[in-house]
């Protein structure tokens, strides 16, 4: 629970810390002007990345009562962090370290947004079935939690053999 509720606060750290850590990792490690210029293009997009699935996180129902992720959660994130901090590492596999990185992004992407619609489906499932259960209950024809009773419907009768009355309207003579 302590992992947990631990991930829950640094998923929003995580979008400064991270993207940062590369440019740290540059200026210890030694890389070219080429590799500056690549991270000033590539850590913007990273940190919208990062604040999406953190987002995306946060719109679970679930997530947000209890201030904890899943340990789905936690394992896709965890895989990608890593990934993002032995990118900035700039060791010999840097570009292994990219590749990595894009698939652990996009595989947190999907996994949130699966835990997403499946605990929303879940949620409507229950909520419709409380639904069904209140109008079991209260019998035909009522209202649940309304205090007015059911209305008779109004039944006009045969439209066409019944009386009318034509009134005729007379525009005001214009000669005046």
């Amino acid at each position: 629970m302590i992992i947990r509720r631990a991930f829950y606060y640094w998923r929003f750290a995580a979008i400064f810390v991270l993207p940062a850590w590369p440019f740290v990792g540059w200026g210890l490690f030694g890389e070219s002007g080429w590799s500056l210029f690549g991270l000033f293009i590539a850590m913007p997009i990273l940190a919208i990345a990062l604040a999406a699935i953190a987002f995306l996180i946060s719109a679970r129902a679930s997530v947000r009562t209890t201030k904890l992720v899943s340990w789905t959660d936690v394992g896709l994130l965890t895989l990608w962090h890593i990934t993002i901090i032995c990118f900035g590492s700039f060791s010999s596999g840097v570009a292994l370290w990219a590749v990595l990185g894009v698939v652990a992004g996009l595989a947190a992407f999907w996994g949130v947004i699966a835990q997403l619609i499946s605990e929303t489906a879940r949620r409507a499932r229950e909520t419709m079935a409380e639904f069904e259960r209140m109008a079991a209950a209260a019998g035909p024809g009522t209202v649940p939690g309304s205090a007015i009773p059911p209305q008779p419907r109004f039944d006009p009768g045969p439209i066409d053999g019944g009386e009318f009355i034509v009134i005729e309207e007379s525009k005001p003579d214009e000669r005046r």
